[in-house]
């Protein structure tokens, strides 16, 4: 059985050693997984170190999410391509599992489309358009890769940055995920959050079909919704079906797999 795990977000932080557990007890049963994983929090720690400020962009949808210029970038492929995902990786052989660490620019696992032009909406609710900085689309994934390292028995660590005509490019996480969940067929892709799954009116919703997840993500929150469009996405093409769970609780990935969050299929 294929995974996709993807982490990012305060569970990264706060949450790592206990979802990689449950990644390598997984490993340990014969599963196939894939880890990617975001970092957006520490990147903006390193450049508040460095002297940087951390700018973020909201779209007329309603999605926030960073605006990466050339100075920023360069924090951005430090921290996610090196610091964390070579963390991840040390964490995960220290469990016995074997891991690679990559990103999306590695055989150009990921390729994308730099925005050249974004619409976006100011604090005053204006729209306007700015250029779009090292910030990517992802058009192209290339799995031949990730699916030799899984079929060897390793785990592939893949951080979101993808390549783009010779340039690195800071990519969403979410959608990295997504896209080589389908790329590899996956029969699960779980987002792992620091909530219980999708919460809607005060309550879990459990279940969902595609159609109702393309709905739904048009009333609620930040990033929540952008996962919830990106998991809808991913069965629509082939995923056998997403999972949105949490990622603060025991054998977190296995609960996910067993049903408990929000189940997106088709």
């Amino acid at each position: 059985m294929k995974v996709v795990v993807k982490v990012g977000g305060r569970i990264l932080k706060e949450g790592l050693d206990n979802i990689l557990e449950s990644v390598a007890g997984l490993y340990r049963s014969g599963y196939r997984v894939v880890f990617v994983h975001g970092g957006g929090d520490v990147v903006t720690e390193y450049c508040k170190k460095m002297g940087i400020e951390s700018k973020f962009v909201v779209s007329p949808s309603g999605i926030r999410s960073r605006y990466t210029d050339r100075q920023e970038l360069e924090v951005y492929v430090m921290v996610m391509a090196g610091l964390i995902n070579k963390t991840v990786v040390a964490r995960l052989e220290r469990r016995e599992v074997k891991a690679v660490g990559l990103c999306g620019a590695d055989a150009s696992i990921a390729e994308a489309e730099r925005k050249k032009r974004i619409l976006v909406v100011d604090e005053k609710g204006r729209k306007r358009i700015i250029e779009g900085g090292y910030t990517g689309r992802i058009v192209r994934v290339n799995t031949e890769i990730v699916e030799t390292l899984l079929k060897q028995g390793y785990v592939p660590v893949v951080a979101p940055i993808a390549i783009g005509d010779g340039e690195l490019l800071n990519v969403d996480g979410d959608q990295m995920a997504s896209r080589l969940a389908v790329g590899i067929s996956a029969d699960a892709l779980v987002f792992l959050t620091d909530v219980p799954g999708i919460i809607y009116e005060g309550k879990l919703v459990r279940k969902l079909s595609t159609k109702e997840a393309e709905a739904l993500a048009q009333k609620i929150g930040f990033g929540m919704n952008r996962k919830v469009m990106l998991a809808a996405e991913a069965v629509e093409q082939g995923v056998s079906r997403a999972i949105i769970a949490s990622g603060m609780v025991d054998n977190p990935v296995e609960r996910a797999l067993r049903g408990e969050g929000s189940v997106i299929e088709s």
